[in-house]
């Protein structure tokens, strides 16, 4: 496998900065809609808050060696989740538009999910195609 480009270098950095801001931004949002929850909720919506961040930093990890067009895919639905995270909480922060406030806390992590495997998956998929051609 090749060293990473000076274009991929970057994308990767910013992309590890955006998930640390992502992470600590939506804890900081979450307290901030919290109204004193007990422990054993603070520490389940933590963990699951965090779960996205901690799934896309897990494959920060190993995306090393994986293909340049899947990496890159990693680097941007890291950088599209975390801006969305805060985006989507920053919103219910400031609006609370929803009659159940917590809905959005328990909807953007599988949200997240999802978006990060499609997104990884295709970029594997045209990777592999790619190398084919």
């Amino acid at each position: 496998m090749k060293d990473e480009t000076g274009a991929s270098a970057g994308l990767r950095l910013t992309a590890l900065i955006a998930l640390v801001i992502g992470a600590v931004g939506s804890i900081g949002l979450w307290i901030h809609a919290a109204r004193h929850p007990p422990l054993a909720i603070i520490v389940l919506f933590v963990i699951w808050v965090l779960s996205p961040f901690v799934l896309l930093g897990i494959s920060h990890a190993v995306a090393k060696r994986w293909a340049p067009g899947t990496q890159t895919a990693l680097y941007l639905v890291t950088l599209f989740v975390s801006l969305g995270s805060i985006l989507i909480y920053a919103d219910d922060a400031i609006a609370h538009r929803t009659a159940h406030p917590a809905f959005v806390y328990v909807a953007v992590p599988p949200a997240s999910w999802v978006v990060s495997a499609v997104a990884v998956g295709l970029g594997a998929w045209i990777a592999k195609r790619k190398q084919k051609l």
